[in-house]
């Protein structure tokens, strides 16, 4: 993945605080102008994430930032301006997905007494919010690659030096310390699921094949797109019946 970042000057650059320099208006650090364009600011990063989230959730993290750009109706500079590359904006929409999924796990634990009911409460609901066509790639990668999840994540977490390479189809020259937090909001994920996964297998409601891989799955597992809203709501909930069936233990 090529990004190009360097085509933007200083005279772009973001003040701290998130307000643009004066010097990209008229020149003479006129005051007056700061809280107009801080609000600016702020609702620009607001329909930047909001597009950033519709689009990787309909074309995938390869959708490139142009396309982010036109749904936010925002130049793609004022995206650039705000992430200085696609992997930060990745990163950051990955992020919010991973801690919102470990929230609903969570929830999920806590408010929910019977096991099978608590982990079809978490698939429900996560299915419902969009949140597996964001969930991070690098969890998916894990999932996949390895049963124990949690413990793996955890453990690459723990000794950084035997973490295998990144991605490079994804991640372009990270910073090791953001790695680092990526990989401890994905172990932390991956350890509550597998909770909820481990509580529904000792009650005998979950087969003894399932992995917290295959829950991932499930949750990335999305109905066609449909130009009906309530036709695309029944497809979804029948996808997720059928597939919940297939997850359930059967008596011998």
């Amino acid at each position: 993945m090529h990004i190009q970042e360097s085509h933007w000057s200083t005279a772009s650059a973001v003040a701290p605080g998130g307000v643009v320099g004066a010097a990209a208006g008229n020149g003479r650090g006129d005051s007056s102008r700061t809280t107009p364009l801080r609000v600016d600011a702020q609702r620009n990063l607001e329909h930047v994430l909001r597009a950033a989230r519709e689009v990787f959730g309909e074309l995938g993290y390869g959708a490139p930032m142009e396309d982010v750009a036109r749904r936010a109706r925002v130049g793609v500079g004022t995206v650039y301006r705000r992430f200085p590359s696609k992997d930060v904006l990745v990163r950051r929409i990955a992020e919010e997905e991973t801690s919102r999924l470990t929230d609903q796990a969570r929830t999920a634990l806590g408010q929910e007494d019977e096991p099978w009911s608590a982990l079809s409460r978490f698939l429900r609901t996560s299915v419902a919010s969009g949140a597996g066509r964001l969930l991070p790639p690098q969890v998916l990668r894990v999932g996949v690659a390895d049963e124990g999840l949690g413990e793996a994540v955890a453990d690459e977490a723990r000794v950084p030096q035997q973490r295998p390479a990144p991605d490079l189809r994804l991640v372009e020259q990270r910073p090791a310390p953001e790695a680092e937090q990526d990989d401890v909001g994905a172990a932390t994920l991956l350890e509550v699921v597998g909770q909820l996964v481990d509580r529904a297998r000792a009650a005998g409601e979950l087969r003894a094949d399932v992995t917290v891989s295959d829950v991932l799955l499930v949750i990335a597992t999305a109905a066609p797109s449909l130009p009906d809203a309530a036709h695309q709501a029944a497809a979804s909930a029948r996808l997720l019946d059928i597939l919940l069936e297939g997850l359930r233990s059967r008596p011998v």
